[in-house]
């Protein structure tokens, strides 16, 4: 596909353009347009950035003298000045499927074997580097670029399309060149591909970032995210993201017989496609370009993380079809964890909730897998020792699962002379308290109950989602009121008021110099938050109190067997030990926490706050219909919270579980369900939307087997 790459300005259209400036307007659009053709998709630019600005600066002025001239997909208007309330939902034409994943060679191999097993011989595949970005559908019309949408849960994303008009290499229209291969250019054409922050880019935003006292973002990739759900436009305009096309939603929709002739459409169609792609004709060609990749990673000026291997010809990719969740046609080969050298500098120690202390590696920062790392957890003394880290070491760190940073070991041969092997203090680096540790465990603790560190993490722990669910009380705002000394206890939260938190200084000053301070809109949030928590069940209160070994399972079998406060504290440790799922250990730390003096009297201060420390009785106990089921609840649902669901459900005999397997006997999906659907699916297990499930709490009733 060839293309005459000079300007399309000719001497007739400068003639007509003085006395028709609908003329002028059109032959400057087309002149922009193929010029963002040439710098976006050839990699091929033959005007200055001085002369594509001056350009564009006629149009404009064209444009606002001439308001009737302007037209959605010029270029112009790549930025409007509407700020979006929410995100639309976007069905896609065709769901947007994960990948299945090869995590090395061995199998890759397994998998093209399959395909070779299917078809009798090797088809030929495309190889294509796997962007570390943001998943986009582009949907045109006519050739006019109409919508834009997340990838979402696959089935339904949300509908940012302007701002994807922000992002200079995302074509407004199609090149005609391109529109004979449509098949029918008034159908809708959905086209995919990845939305990334190339590693420069992402440098400056978060340089940017720091100089503004924001935090930065942890990688590329959801930086990319997060531009792209930015309700003003113009801040997704500033964040250089750009984009590589390589997916089409049918592929009937086009003239083209397979994945290698798409991508070559698509880059004749205007768009940015990466140029590192390969037609391999053997196993042997694919996995040399998979260990060519990786070879390169450090080298490109993009994140990436693997590559794709798909089978090319669209007529082998639909014999092969789909399983429940990703195409058999294509495979994502990981690359194994990326590792860096670094120095480490100290290691510090973190007291948790529950007291523990945890060894934290201070290191010199370091960039890995897209992100920068300055600390890694060390987990315990025992760790430290097994890994035989010193302070002084250049230590080698990776990211487990390309996530969570990890330090690996040291390595010997850089070790200074001096380093020595590491000891835990025998005092709380926080308050100064004895530090123990038990018999049998891990882990060392700080035993005092008034411990600063210990505190701010309970109150978080209590105003978490799954404890008393305080929306909005996080970590700045609860640091913030323990700095203040207004809060030292769960039970001090019961005692704020929207006056006082109105008036709290952040700590943060503003562009005049004047302290920041929380406000009236948010105070009022958190007095109504902190309001509604005060009825949040009992089991939850449990949790919230952060008794070491009770989680939420836990608390709900203890809540069963003891619906008060008063019942617990009344019950002896054998009595404990007896409950289903308790056992001596959890017995044990229940039963000193209750007769722990400090402990009683903040539960006393929140029974006379009014938080609910006993199941309300509700009559005669519901019939336990459903026991021997259980149940999965995914999605969201419109009604009322999952745990409210659950609960309910638990009220008249069924198992609630976290995941699917062959044993759940039912599925509930609401909004947004995602891969505990796709499972459901793929294992024959019924799925129940909100409306069955209604039927189901109102009737006490599994439901009928035509549902």
């Amino acid at each position: 596909m060839e293309h005459d790459q000079g300007s399309l300005l000719d001497e007739k259209a400068l003639a007509q353009a003085a006395t028709d400036p609908a003329a002028r307007v059109e032959a400057l659009r087309r002149e922009i347009e193929h010029n963002s053709y040439l710098y976006y998709a050839l990699d091929a630019p033959v005007l200055s950035d001085a002369a594509f600005d001056s350009l564009m600066r006629e149009l404009r002025e064209l444009e606002a003298a001439h308001p009737e001239l302007i037209d959605p997909s010029s270029p112009t208007q790549r930025v409007g000045g509407y700020v979006g309330e929410q995100f639309a939902p976007v069905r896609h034409a065709q769901r947007m499927y994960s990948l299945d994943n090869a995590m090395d060679l061995d199998e890759l191999d397994a998998w093209m074997q399959r395909v070779v097993d299917d078809f009798g011989h090797f088809p030929p595949m495309d190889c294509e580097l796997k962007i570390d970005g943001s998943s986009i559908a582009l949907t045109y019309e006519d050739g006019v670029l109409t919508r834009a949408a997340t990838r979402g849960d696959g089935t339904t994303g949300e509908d940012v399309t302007a701002n994807m008009r922000t992002v200079k290499d995302v074509p407004l229209r199609l090149r005609p060149e391109a529109l004979g291969a449509v098949v029918d250019p008034t159908r809708p054409l959905e086209l995919r591909g990845e939305v990334y922050l190339s590693k420069a880019s992402f440098e400056r935003l978060n340089l940017a970032a720091e100089a503004n006292g924001k935090a930065p973002f942890a990688n590329p990739r959801n930086a990319a995210a997060g531009s792209l759900r930015q309700k003003d436009p113009t801040i997704t305009r500033g964040r250089e993201l750009s984009t590589f096309m390589y997916a089409i939603a049918e592929d009937d929709a086009l003239r083209v017989p397979g994945q290698a002739e798409l991508l070559a459409w698509l880059r004749e169609a205007g768009f940015h496609v990466n140029p590192d792609v390969a037609l391999c004709e053997s196993a042997e060609e694919v996995r040399a370009f998979c260990e060519r990749a990786l070879e390169q990673r450090e080298s490109l000026p993009y994140e990436i993380d693997g590559v794709v291997v798909k089978v090319n010809a669209f007529a082998q990719q639909q014999a092969l079809g789909f399983t429940a969740r990703a195409p058999r046609w294509a495979i994502a080969f990981k690359f194994p964890p990326e590792e860096k050298t670094t120095l480490l500098r100290d290691i510090t120690v973190q007291v948790g909730r529950t007291g523990a202390l945890t060894p934290v590696a201070e290191l010199a920062p370091v960039v890995v897998a897209g992100s920068t790392v300055a600390r890694a957890t060390l987990h315990n003394l025992d760790e430290v020792h097994r890994k035989d880290v010193r302070v002084g070491d250049t230590v080698v760190v990776r990211k487990a699962g390309d996530v969570i940073p990890e330090v690996l070991g040291p390595v010997l041969s850089l070790r200074p002379d001096d380093a020595a092997p590491w000891s835990m203090p025998d005092v709380c680096p926080s308050c100064g308290s004895p530090v123990i540790r038990e018999e049998g465990e891990v882990a060392f603790r700080c035993i005092s109950i008034d411990c600063p560190a210990q505190a701010q993490e309970r109150l978080l722990h209590w105003a978490s989602r799954g404890a008393l669910d305080i929306d909005g009380m996080g970590e700045e705002i609860v640091s913030r009121l323990v700095e203040v000394g207004r809060l030292t206890d769960v039970a001090d939260y019961y005692s704020l008021d929207e006056a006082e938190l109105s008036l709290l200084d952040m700590g943060r000053v503003n562009k005049e110099g004047a302290p920041i301070r929380l406000g009236a809109t948010i105070a009022a949030k958190l007095v109504a938050a902190i309001e509604a928590s005060r009825t949040r069940p009992f089991a939850r209160v449990l949790f919230g109190l952060g008794i070491r070994h009770v989680g939420k399972t836990i608390a709900e079998a203890l809540a069963g067997a003891f619906p008060s406060i008063d019942a617990l504290a009344a019950a002896t440790e054998e009595e404990l030990a007896a409950v289903e799922g308790i056992g001596p250990k959890i017995a044990r730390s229940v039963y000193v926490f209750l007769r722990v003096p400090e402990n009683v009297a903040v539960i006393d201060r929140l029974r006379r706050a009014g938080v609910t420390l006993a199941d309300e009785a509700t009559g005669e106990e519901r019939p336990q219909t459903l026991a021997g089921l259980t149940f999965v609840l995914t999605g969201s649902l419109s009604g009322m919270t999952r745990d409210e669901a659950g609960a309910a459900l638990k009220a008249l005999g069924a198992k609630v579980a976290g995941s699917v397997s062959k044993k759940t006997s039912y599925v509930v999906a609401g909004e947004a369900a995602g891969s505990k659907y796709d499972k459901a699916v793929a294992l024959g297990v019924p799925v129940l939307d909100e409306a069955q499930l209604a039927r189901i709490l109102e009737t006490g009733e599994p439901p009928a087997p035509e549902e």
